[in-house]
């Protein structure tokens, strides 16, 4: 198989690639990725150069290009897009082009160049917003609160409009909040070890009690390899742990584990439109293809913090002024 993943420099997108070449012998891995925030070349650099394994540098917006590539490939795995949701209320027109405008181009190649192809539309938990209680379905209405999970909505839209209209071989994933190594400093997990080896304050949001379901990056990994081999075309699959845990637990069983003292948090102004609490029902893709995440929380948290204590060399280059000293949402970008 020759499998494009679209992101590939990126957290989800390394380890999936990693994750594939040593899971088959016989796959192909084209990684496209523009090299924008939260993607890393050192990531992956021991694998250029290996028969299997081939970077492009590239931008889902490049048409042209998109076109070439769907021509060659058996599949896509589409994880290519902006992220992060303080960056999406600064400036919600990169998030428009990126991760709706993107998709799109993808699947107008594909139903061009190659409407045999696969493709695996990584989407996120957010597209549904927050529950107070109970967990969402695949087949609950979107209710997206601010422009990075609008961006990701709309781009699910279009997705199921192609496979209905163009009979395009489509799946949808929405995942839950994932962690684990190569993950850019500026999300929750890696800036708090970070911040906590330096001995810095560490922020949290507002009463600290916004609830999120983390899930280890390789069992996402894992998901998406059964997604790509067994899932079934135009449908949707939730991917969750069963990790519900609000921000302030979490920090504190990862200063826990580094074994720092917890008067190392802060709590500070609340973003706009910040989720109280995501929860999503993956008894679909348990029940279907038999998935379990092998890691538990605790587990996760610990091999984590151990990668991040000694790979510095990695992330600190990556560490900059919005992460050593953040300030509020609103001033920070």
């Amino acid at each position: 198989m020759r499998l494009l993943i679209t992101g590939g420099l990126g957290f989800i997108g390394t380890n999936l690639s990693r994750y594939m070449l040593e899971r088959y012998s016989d796959i192909e891995v084209i990684n496209l990725d523009k090299m924008g925030i939260g993607s890393n070349i050192n990531n992956i650099k021991d694998l250029e150069g290996g028969r299997r394994y081939r970077f492009i540098k590239g931008d889902l917006l490049d048409f042209t290009l998109i076109s070439s590539l769907v021509k060659r490939v058996d599949a896509v795995i589409n994880l290519a897009a902006e992220t992060h949701v303080d960056r999406s209320i600064a400036n919600p027109r990169r998030f428009l082009e990126s991760n709706t405008v993107g998709t799109f181009n993808l699947l107008e190649a594909a139903r061009v160049e190659n409407p045999k192809l696969r493709i695996i539309q990584v989407s996120t938990d957010e597209v549904y917003s927050d529950i107070p209680t109970g967990s969402y379905k695949e087949g609950d209405r979107l209710k997206p609160s601010n422009p990075y999970s609008a961006s990701k909505a709309s781009a699910d839209m279009f997705c199921l409009a192609y496979h209905r209209t163009y009979n395009l071989d489509i799946i949808i994933t929405r995942c839950t909040n994932n962690f684990g190594p190569y993950q850019f400093p500026e999300k929750l997990i890696p800036k708090t070890i970070i911040r906590a080896s330096l001995g810095m304050k560490i922020p949290i949001y507002g009463s600290g009690r916004n609830i999120r379901d983390w899930i280890y990056v390789l069992d996402h990994c894992e998901a998406l390899e059964l997604i790509l081999n067994d899932g079934r075309s135009g449908e949707i699959y939730n991917i969750s742990a069963g990790n519900e845990v609000d921000n302030l637990t979490l920090v504190e069983k990862i200063l826990e584990i580094m074994d720092i003292d917890k008067d190392l948090i802060e709590l500070v102004e609340d973003r706009p439109g910040h989720d109280i609490r995501y929860s999503l029902d993956s008894l679909k893709i348990r029940k279907e293809l038999l998935w379990r995440p092998k890691h538990s929380l605790e587990e996760a948290l610990k091999k984590t913090v151990k990668w991040y204590l000694t790979n510095e060399s990695w992330w600190k280059p990556l560490v900059d002024e919005n992460i050593l000293h953040p300030t509020p949402w609103k001033l920070r970008w």
